[in-house]
């Protein structure tokens, strides 16, 4: 073994021994990560006696009348004590609709009002926000929540045991608000047929774990209620409490359909010579039958996808596969029920592949059908996936199977198994065979204590074409505390791993990640939130020869600190080992193939993201390879209204004596945007983007409209050119789309 690797693993030992030295230290620092209550605090729902209209007024007699809840705890910017703004609700119910109104009181009034767009599912953090959270099954491991700002916007999500967040799941449901000088009020209907309970006896009220949080972005202050710590979120459905008095519908046949009709023109040019040009028109649809409280059909047919966002460019200067997240609604829907333990790195399932022609960057691929079965209760749930993937020029038809088997124990424990099947069809016109790829996995959470999370995955591949078998897995420990946070992740990919329905970041690795953070608050620099000094580690090896070494780096952040307005500085230093011992040419430049060390740096900046004018920026340098690389980052977003908001974003990397032929690179990556809504159910949304490196660029522009709840009129356009300045090569799309949703 050489001097280097031993030196390597020397400085890896100094911080695992770190990490495990401070456990105990960690295991004494529980004083504020307080257990949840043996028995829930009782919140009163009141059935309503008169009409309730959704306006955000609450001035009907039964919300005059209705019980207040009001006994909410801070968690930031300090646990517990006195909070600066209040927040009231009272919540009602019909025979169709579980109603919840809030008073957030605020003495500025409509000045002190913060939000940056009226755009569905609107970004946490940026924006006032009131929330509910609802585990009508009482599993205590999932919960849904509704979310709106002081304009009325809407997010909806879905949540499994407190760490991972379905945010793509949408439900059917109204909101409407009203700002006043003493702060706004918000009105939710949510309807019985958007939630899932089991089956009520006969005039027996029903019980359901709830939760509340506000978000008051001006002094970056939330309250939940009731108490939970600040080391969680308001997610984490052990704390809640319980709802009574209510007085259900039994669950009945709740089907929902989604028909569409779409008209697409097409044209691609090279130079101003047109060379193909397309139209026409399509329809399909979507449907969902809630057979049950528990269980859900979804079929799609001639599934389309126009509406969905676009990627944004990437330029890759790692050695590792870029995850891109899935943008599609079918497959974003529930897609918590997939998730397990995998995170970006090790996918079994990633429906990305579903609807492709090969690989994440190819051409789209038809999709004839899709159905998924889910059957969810507090013990279990049981899910699977079926889609027919239509043949084109250049790709055979495909089947995509997936079953999905997971079992609750204890409090918030699981253990799951996951089946994929893919079938690629023969396809005499393109030589292709017949060919099969499977994966089994089996996965798990366990969580011992609240501060402690353990998960792990275990998967094999079997794929026909190479008649081999393939292995990886992952380990996770976490502990989390108002003070601290420690965690150890490794994983491993073999070389011959191949789930043709998923994605992994390289094969033939051995992945350590240690590493943690402590989080100070200062009560002497009031302009100080939180700061969170920490160091991470990251040891890559072979999996075939592990005594093989591939990357290591350390990441030190001896500066990541939040300020009182949630803007955020951050200084850090990342020494880097690296073994090249493949062909590798990031950028088009050749990398020698040796061992490397270098050390960079990088500062980065947040402004306050609430403010109407705000922005970022990151400045990265130091030494690259055999040569020297500066990166620098910036973004600007100026916001004067919510109806309004205009961002700018610009990368540049400038690269110097660099690979075998020591060249020199500099890329420029221009981003603009802007968003216009009349409402929250109208808007325009569009942005350009050019990448020198390749000389492309790209328009992308949508018009929305929500004309009636969920159902939605689409016009989309977008065009890419090949060296947009004196274009080679040009495709031009525009797409209108009309949706049309109705519940029975």
């Amino acid at each position: 073994m050489t001097n280097s690797t031993n030196l390597i693993k020397r400085h890896f030992s100094i911080v695992i021994l770190s990490f495990l030295m401070y456990i105990p230290y960690a295991k004494g620092q529980e004083n504020d990560n307080f257990s949840p209550p043996e028995k829930p605090m009782e919140i009163q729902a009141t059935k309503a006696t008169g009409t309730i209209t959704i306006d955000g007024k609450l001035n009907e007699t039964d919300w005059k009348n209705a019980p207040i809840v009001s006994d909410f705890f801070k968690i930031e910017p300090t646990q517990g004590g006195k909070y600066r703004y209040p927040t009231k609700v009272k919540i009602l119910y019909d025979d169709k609709n579980l109603y919840v109104g809030a008073f957030c009181k605020d003495s500025l009034g409509p000045k002190g009002v913060r939000v940056q767009d009226l755009r569905r599912d609107f970004s946490f953090g940026e924006n006032d926000i009131f929330a509910i959270q609802i585990d009508a099954q009482n599993t205590k491991q999932y919960a849904v929540s509704f979310q709106t700002t002081p304009y009325g916007n809407q997010r909806d999500l879905q949540n499994f045991n407190d760490s991972y967040t379905d945010k793509d799941w949408n439900a059917l449901w109204t909101v409407r608000t009203q700002r006043t000088n003493e702060g706004y009020y918000a009105e939710f209907a949510i309807p019985f047929k958007s939630l899932r309970y089991d089956k009520p006896k006969d005039g027996v009220p029903v019980n359901w774990g709830i939760t509340f949080f506000r978000l008051a972005r001006r002094d970056y202050e939330q309250t939940v209620f009731p108490k939970i710590p600040q080391a969680f979120s308001p997610y984490r459905m052990t704390y809640a409490a319980k709802l009574t008095g209510l007085q259900v519908p039994p669950p009945s046949a709740n089907i929902r359909i989604e028909p569409y009709t779409l008209y697409q023109f097409d044209e691609t040019k090279s130079g101003s010579t047109v060379t193909n040009s397309e139209h026409g028109f399509k329809v399909g649809g979507d449907a969902k039958w809630v057979i049950s409280p528990n269980t859900v059909v979804d079929v799609t047919i001639n599934t389309d996808f126009a509406q969905a966002d676009v990627d944004r460019a990437v330029n890759n200067l790692e050695r590792f596969n870029i995850f891109f997240p899935e943008r599609r609604q079918f497959f974003l829907e529930n897609s918590g029920i997939w998730a397990g333990a995998s995170g970006n790195d090790i996918v079994p399932f990633f429906s990305r592949q579903i609807g492709l022609q090969g690989g994440f960057n190819a051409a789209p691929a038809p999709i004839d059908i899709g159905t998924r079965f889910t059957s969810r209760d507090e013990n279990k749930t049981l899910a699977g996936l079926y889609v027919h993937q239509g043949d084109t020029d250049a790709s055979a038809a495909a089947n995509f199977g997936v079953f999905r088997y997971l079992q609750n124990y204890g409090k918030e424990n699981n253990v799951g198994v996951m089946l994929t099947h893919r079938l690629n069809e023969k396809n005499n016109a393109l030589s292709l065979n017949e060919n099969n790829n499977t994966t089994l996995t089996v996965d798990g959470l366990i969580r011992p204590k609240n501060e402690w999370t353990i998960s792990y995955l275990a998967s094999t591949s079997k794929d026909e074409a190479t008649d081999k078998w393939g292995y990886a897995g992952t380990a996770f420990v976490g502990y989390n505390t108002n003070k601290m946070y420690w965690g150890w992740r490794s994983n491993f990919v073999s070389g011959d791993y191949n789930p043709a329905m998923g994605f992994v970041y390289q094969n033939n690795v051995i992945q350590h990640n240690p590493g943690g953070y402590f989080i100070l608050r200062s009560k002497k620099i009031p302009w100080i939130r939180r700061w969170d000094p920490g160091v991470f580690a990251r040891y890559y090896h072979d999996f075939n020869n592990p005594e093989n070494f591939q990357q290591a780096s350390l990441y030190f952040f001896p500066v990541y600190t939040f300020f009182k307005d949630n803007s955020f500085v951050e200084y850090a230093v990342t020494p880097t080992w690296q073994n090249i011992n493949f062909d590798f040419a990031p950028l088009g430049l050749p990398i020698a193939q040796d061992r490397y060390f270098y050390t960079r740096q990088f500062v980065r900046y947040n402004s306050d993201r609430s403010k109407k004018f705000s922005f970022s920026g990151k400045f990265e340098w130091g030494n690259f390879y055999n040569g020297h690389r500066e990166t620098l980052t910036s973004g600007i977003r100026y916001a004067p209204i919510p109806h309004l908001a205009v961002s700018a974003d610009y990368e540049y990397n400038h690269l110097k004596n660099i690979g075998i032929e020591e060249k020199k690179l500099e890329t420029n990556l221009y981003t603009g945007g802007l968003r216009l809504a009349l409402n929250p159910r109208v808007q325009l949304s569009t942005f350009y983007q050019y990448n020198s490196f390749n000389k492309q660029g790209r328009w992308n522009a949508r018009f929305s409209w929500e004309y009636k709840p969920n159902s939605f009129l689409y016009l989309v356009y977008n065009d890419t050119q090949n060296n947009s300045f004196d274009p080679i090569q040009g495709n031009t799309q525009f797409i209108g789309k009309l949706t049309f949703l109705k519940q029975f």
